[in-house]
């Protein structure tokens, strides 16, 4: 392959259309190679075309890897990188905002994943150790039922660690056996995970059940079985002998172990306390994000579809005008489609992008030109006629751009009402004001038309944000004559958004104007939606099933001492009915005696809760870490639980018949 010429003609290809130059191969990378954010990954890596001799200022959309040597660190870098821009800038004659940001590579990738995933092994790690916890207490209850048994082995001679050696073994199988099921589980629901994962989730579709996974559980498995296996396995054979044989010291070695398994108990309330509050953070988060308006309506009749008319190695805005007029067909072709209720397109959808682009400084016209940093700040896109009626965002004041204004030259904008609202008292008042980027003076004066409602563009974690909206085809701009855009992305209202049918309908419109115009990423502003609550969503359904577990567990662990107790008790319990007591007072005993191990748990719960909830701050939006609506319900949640879990052993308690007690002791 290596030196061969691979044609480019292909329909698959971005740069599939007649005439397109043809590509040698140079280099052939290892299979395991990947592009670190990019999906699907590409199979052909063409070489970045630039014109030394024409730099441009009007696309920032490149990213730059390097490799630091390792005497110098990223802040170093970032200094001597703002060195060379304010070069570039004194050479280019430019007044650009431009501010490096050099930072590791693992940042930019794990990010805000990062804390996410922290949290995430905190919770499972809660849940192991309420498992473990359970199944020490189950294993001294096992030891307890069979403290006679090996006393009289110890009195015999049998040696205590023997003894711990059997209990132990015994813990070791426990532990294998749940390792396994584990693993059976995380196959089951592996495929689940990846569906429902964060799509910034570093290499999300790589995770699997792979040797380093088996290993570590294995280590799990039996680290988890070392600590409370021989913890349990000696407390039980140090206890053999005369000491167990003896009333007194036997009755001594019990409440010992009954004092185990209550601060066992104690443990597990608490621990699934903290996650059940952590699981009702980030509900109340889901629900505060879906409450908010991302500046417009019903996303899931929303189809978009991106396209791309070639321009060749550089843009060349001399056919900008016949860039607009295959679009504006397009358009009336899309617009004419059965079920489409309205359309338009833009430069760039809202919630796709990490962070608003372009944000530049205006300049009002009649007003002195303030600072660099007291100017109204706004980043820009542009739009047709028609996209906010199919976006569904409201038209607060004045009126949409129509392509008369276009064809007079697009001297004309619309501004979102956060940023009218640096322009004037209120938003209506901002209409007929003349604004201009402040870095380009020689760019005409272009008046405020229409104030809309401000939409998130950069997601629903960030504030709704200052735009400015220029008409799709504008006349002197940025030193150029005309400027358009070849990248735009339709917008199409439709009951049928998301169908095949409603796509395919779309591709005959484009391909009817133009061939060679180039369709991608049809998806709709639902998907996109749902991908900005991704990280939220995950967090909360991780955290909704650890919380769950956790919580089980403990009603486990609860109901598991409480029934024990009753069990040891029979024979009290039967005298005291014999002797008049009433079987409600024994429910209410029994009741208030695992009301009173989950009051304990509560309280370290809360404090451990409130200690923690500050590592969750950053995944949290619109909630306080300490959100007493959170804690409340959670506390509500585990005594419910707790109490229903000792209420059954405790009927059962009042329902032990005295006679049939007494008669079989």
């Amino acid at each position: 392959m290596l030196g061969s010429e691979l044609s480019l003609e292909t329909p698959s290809s971005w740069l599939g259309v007649p005439g397109a130059p043809s590509a040698r191969v140079i280099g052939i990378m290892p299979p395991d190679f990947r592009f670190l954010d990019i999906t699907p990954q590409p199979d052909v890596i063409l070489a970045l075309r630039l014109d030394p001799a024409a730099p441009s200022t009007g696309n920032y959309e490149y990213q730059m890897l390097a490799r630091l040597r390792p005497d110098v660190t990223p802040a170093e870098a970032n200094v001597d990188v703002a060195r060379m821009l304010a070069i570039w800038s004194r050479a280019t004659n430019t007044d650009l905002r431009i501010s490096p940001n050099v930072r590791p590579l693992k940042d930019d990738l794990v990010g805000g994943i990062a804390t996410t995933l922290w949290v995430l092994m905190g919770a499972i790690g809660a849940v192991l150790s309420i498992a473990c916890a359970n199944i020490a207490n189950l294993m001294l209850v096992r030891a307890d039922a069979r403290r006679h048994e090996l006393a009289v082995r110890a009195a015999l001679g049998a040696a205590p660690l023997r003894i711990a050696r059997e209990l132990f073994v015994e813990s070791l199988v426990i532990g294998a056996a749940g390792g396994a099921l584990g693993l059976a589980v995380a196959y089951v629901g592996l495929e689940a995970l990846v569906a429902i994962g964060p799509a910034n989730l570093p290499r999300l579709a790589e995770i699997a059940v792979h040797p380093p996974v088996l290993t570590f559980t294995l280590a799990v498995a039996l680290a988890s079985t070392l600590v409370f296996g021989s913890i349990t396995a000696l407390k039980s054979a140090l206890h053999g002998g005369a000491r167990a044989i003896s009333p007194a010291r036997g009755a001594t070695a019990t409440r010992e172990r009954s004092a185990t398994r209550s601060v066992l108990v104690v443990v597990q309330v608490a621990l699934a306390l903290v996650l059940v509050v952590s699981a009702a953070l980030m509900i109340r988060t889901f629900a505060t994000l879906r409450a908010i308006d991302p500046g417009f309506s019903d996303p899931a009749t929303i189809q978009t579809v991106a396209t791309w008319i070639r321009t060749g190695p550089t843009i060349d805005f001399s056919q900008a005008a016949s860039w607009t007029r295959t679009q504006r067909e397009i358009l009336d072709r899309i617009a004419a489609l059965p079920g489409v209720a309205s359309a338009g397109f833009v430069t760039d959808l809202p919630i796709v992008s990490s962070g608003p682009a372009n944000v530049e400084g205006f300049a009002v016209d009649g007003r002195p030109l303030p600072p660099r940093d007291e100017r109204p700040q706004a980043n820009w896109k542009s739009v047709s006629p028609g996209y906010f009626a199919a976006m569904g965002t409201r038209l607060i004041a004045g009126r949409d751009v129509t392509w008369s204004d276009i064809d007079a030259g697009g001297r004309v904008v619309v501004i979102s009402e956060e940023f009218a609202r640096q322009l004037a008292p209120e938003p209506a008042a901002a209409i007929g004001l003349r604004i201009r980027l402040a870095i380009s003076p020689q760019d005409d004066w272009r008046e405020v038309i229409g104030v809309v409602q401000s939409i998130r563009e950069s997601g629903l974690y960030e504030r709704p944000s200052t735009t400015v909206y220029w008409p799709t085809l504008v006349a002197n701009f940025f030193e150029n004559p005309q400027v358009g855009n070849p990248a735009v992305t339709f917008a199409i209202r439709s009951e049928r958004a998301g169908t095949a049918s409603l796509v395919n309908d779309i591709r005959q419109a484009v391909r009817s104007v133009d061939p060679s115009v180039v369709i991608a990423q049809e998806r709709t502003m639902q998907d996109l939606y749902a991908r900005s609550l991704a990280r939220t969503s995950f967090t909360l359904v991780m955290l909704t099933i650890a919380g769950a577990m956790a919580l089980a567990l403990g009603v486990v662990g609860i109901y598991g001492v409480i029934a024990y107790v009753v069990s040891q008790r029979t024979r009290e319990i039967g005298i005291r009915l014999a002797l008049g007591a009433e079987p409600r007072q024994l429910e209410e005993m029994f009741l208030l005696q695992g009301l009173a191990l989950t009051g304990v748990g509560v309280v370290v719960g809360v404090v451990i809760a409130a200690s923690l909830a500050r590592l969750m701050s950053s995944l949290l939006f619109g909630v306080p870490s300490t959100d007493p609506t959170a804690f409340v319900t959670a506390i509500g949640i585990i005594v419910v639980a707790a109490g229903l879990a000792s209420w059954v052993p405790a009927r059962r308690a009042a329902a032990i018949d005295p006679m049939g007690t007494l008669r079989a002791e």
